[in-house]
């Protein structure tokens, strides 16, 4: 999201806020449970020129999220328990409104930082962790190339075109550079955008391959998470690709391996997953179907929504809610939570598609 849009959006929200949005009751709006999606947990003050900040929040963010989903009448409850209350929904029943909080990646201030809050306030929380990152071969390239940007003035970047240069001379700069490199990267194969930014960091002097690599849970850390009974871990495949770029035998691959690993260390099934990146261009309904046939109970994906019993919610291509470096404010989670701002997306989502199916289209030459 730009700035700009994001920008909007919390003006947005406050406008919401003032209103009385914050008071509706959930259910008003047919929400029954929110998938929380987190990343990073640190009280670790923000840098000039740190675009993936919207990847982490503060303790004291995180304690306020919880707070306010039991506010709004959220019971907090693990991925087991989120299964079995989705299940009764989907059989017609009534159910306390539950919120579950996920975080992907495995980061080591999940257990240094966010644990602390979940134990003090008896929350359940799972992790889910790409096997390859906890083996030692991270490649973490996202923040690699925030890195990469930070210490260069200027940049090719190849395109269609040839090589386009990015001067970095401002932060601002920097931001807008990172902001098309990355999405332009998401759109590469996986093995290309990879060995792009291994090259960059070699010219600046790091070794991009496991760049970050210090920063997330080893094995022996998530067994001792793992022994506290809040604490579920999931899986993130092995080495966290865009499962739509692959074959169907390389995502059964990628989920199956990671599943293994993940029960093979801890000595009990895994039976939770989330979608590496997780948005519509990254996870589709095949690689729902493949989860599904590997016997999961769960998969989360990063598509923005909360659980309702108004429509239909496939428990192995679950929506949810961020909880992002961008939105730590507890008066716009507040509205956030009572459904309504993602209900006026959803329509007009909706209804963009029909005046779209609608359209008169261009004739063939």
């Amino acid at each position: 999201m730009s700035r700009m849009s994001t920008q909007m959006l919390k003006t947005a929200l406050s406008t919401a806020q003032l209103f009385g949005a914050d008071r509706i009751p959930p259910a008003a709006t047919g929400t029954v449970g929110v998938m929380f999606m987190l990343h990073q947990v640190s009280p670790e003050p923000v840098r000039p020129f740190e675009p993936n900040r919207i990847l982490r929040i503060t303790p004291e963010f995180l304690r306020q999220a919880i707070q306010e989903a039991r506010k709004a009448g959220f019971e907090c409850v693990s991925s087991d328990e989120a299964c079995r209350r989705l299940s009764e929904i989907q059989r017609g029943n009534s159910v306390v409104p539950f919120a579950c909080f996920t975080l992907d990646d495995g980061y080591r201030d999940n257990a240094t930082c966010a644990y602390p809050v979940f134990r003090e306030l008896n929350v359940p929380f799972t992790v889910f962790v790409a096997s390859d990152f906890c083996d030692g071969n991270a490649q973490l390239w996202w923040l690699a190339l925030e890195e990469i940007l930070r210490c260069r003035d200027e940049i090719a970047f190849p395109d269609t075109a040839g090589d386009r240069v990015f001067t970095l001379q401002s932060v601002a700069a920097k931001n807008a550079a990172f902001h098309e490199i990355y999405w332009a990267l998401r759109a590469w194969p996986e093995a290309d955008a990879r060995a792009w930014i291994i090259a960059q960091g070699a010219a600046c002097g790091f070794d991009a391959c496991h760049y970050g690599a210090d920063q997330l849970l080893t094995w022996d850390e998530i067994r001792q998470l793992n022994r506290d009974p809040l604490v579920t871990i999931g899986a993130h495949t092995v080495r966290h690709y865009s499962l739509a770029k692959l074959s169907p035998d390389e995502v059964h691959t990628e989920i199956a391996d990671s599943v293994a690993r993940v029960s093979e260390v801890l000595g009990a099934p895994c039976e939770h997953f989330s979608y590496p990146y997780g948005d519509a261009s990254s996870a589709g309904p095949r690689d729902f179907e493949i989860a599904r046939g590997l016997g999961l109970k769960s998969a989360v994906t990063t598509r923005k929504g909360l659980i309702s019993n108004r429509k239909p919610i496939d428990p192995l291509a679950m929506p949810r809610l961020s909880l992002n470096g961008d939105f730590q404010d507890r008066k716009h989670l507040a509205v956030l939570l009572r459904g309504l701002p993602l209900a006026a997306l959803d329509a007009a989502r909706r209804l963009g598609l029909a005046l779209e199916s609608g359209a008169p289209r261009p004739s063939s030459a």
